[in-house]
């Protein structure tokens, strides 16, 4: 059974910075790509970040890139998402995803493709 934790989340003011971590199990992490999604109040869940196994390609949306940074320890079963500048519009409920498909040299973006789900840590960015 595959299990993803994150933690991480809290409150921090504009600017500041928060990491994220996603803790898994139950699966072959160092041969599975690794995404992060937000979902803010009456909004879809988007992309934020995704990495492939070997940590070697990584994608990230617009409105992040230059300020978060995704990264993965093999070794330690963890992905990570560094945020860097945020900002109050970052607050979301975070979700870490694990992909099923090994060894995937382009890491996919789109939630649906994700079949593995954390249950999410709260970012909040106050003005």
């Amino acid at each position: 059974q595959v299990q993803l934790v994150e933690s991480g989340g809290g409150l921090v003011q504009a600017g500041g910075s928060l990491r994220l971590s996603c803790a898994a199990s139950g699966l072959t992490f160092s041969r599975s790509g690794m995404g992060w999604f937000r979902q803010a109040p009456g909004k879809e869940r988007e992309f934020v970040a995704a990495i492939n196994w070997n940590g070697r390609t990584s994608y990230y949306a617009d409105s992040v890139k230059g300020r978060f940074t995704i990264s993965r320890e093999n070794a330690k079963n963890t992905v990570y998402l560094q945020m860097n500048s945020l900002k109050p519009e970052d607050t979301a409920v975070y979700y870490c995803a694990a992909d099923r498909t090994w060894f995937r040299a382009v890491p996919i973006t789109s939630p649906g493709e994700y079949p593995n789900w954390g249950q999410g840590t709260q970012v909040t960015v106050s003005s």
